[in-house]
């Protein structure tokens, strides 16, 4: 009979626990299940977002191959203001920067380049987007915007690119000693990146270092 009582009074205190914390077992079940399928549906529509920010950029590569401005211009929009967040959007104004530049609209292709380097994250694709700036930057004769946008520049992988177009800036602006040291220091790395043969050209066609006259001792003064 005791094991009876005791038996019936486990039930109820079972059903005692279950009325007062059901309703939250409950909701913590709901809310994991919930959770789930919350991120299936986000990873599904990442995925889907990836897929079509891919084919877009695919037709973007497309219109620039071929020229078509327009057609470029409008895929280059869609993508920057869909997938913004995606390196896709990123890519674009590199595509968009060469197109302008085969179409010498130079300040568009700037424009392009300057809107990649506003853009977060990205950082591999901003060193290139930096570089190609500062090259528009030097068609436009504008060495010292070209100091300026590579000041506090730093990567080990685009080190040597950096200096050679640090290099080019300084030669146009006359600073011929500088230029020799940045030139130099691109030839001094063991990056693959740069041409070396016309870095070496660019470093032989600089003026050769002027020569300074050494002091003239003061006459001892003028014989007695």
């Amino acid at each position: 009979m005791d094991d009876l009582q005791t038996e019936e009074e486990q039930i109820e205190e079972m059903r005692a626990w279950w009325s007062e914390y059901g309703r939250y077992v409950i909701a913590a079940v709901l809310v994991a299940v919930g959770s789930l399928i919350g991120l299936n549906q986000y990873k599904s529509g990442q995925l889907e977002g990836e897929v079509a920010a891919s084919m877009l950029f695919e037709s973007l590569a497309e219109y620039v191959d071929s020229g078509k401005l327009d057609a470029a211009e409008q895929i280059a929009d869609e993508l920057s203001n869909d997938y913004a967040n995606m390196s896709y959007a990123a890519q674009s104004k590199l595509a968009m920067a060469r197109l302008y530049m085969d179409k010498n609209r130079d300040l568009d292709a700037a424009d392009a380049l300057q809107e990649l380097l506003a853009m977060r994250g990205n950082k591999e694709l901003q060193h290139v987007g930096r570089l190609r700036l500062a090259r528009v930057f030097l068609y436009q004769d504008k060495a010292q915007d070209v100091l300026d946008l590579l000041s506090g520049s730093d990567s080990p992988a685009f080190a040597a690119l950096y200096a050679e177009v640090r290099g080019d800036a300084l030669a146009a602006l006359g600073h011929s000693g500088e230029a020799r040291v940045a030139y130099r220091a691109a030839l001094g790395s063991s990056s693959q990146s740069i041409d070396r043969q016309l870095v070496q050209m660019k470093l032989a066609d600089l003026p050769p270092p002027s020569i300074e006259p050494e002091p003239q001792e003061e006459a001892a003064g003028e014989a007695e």
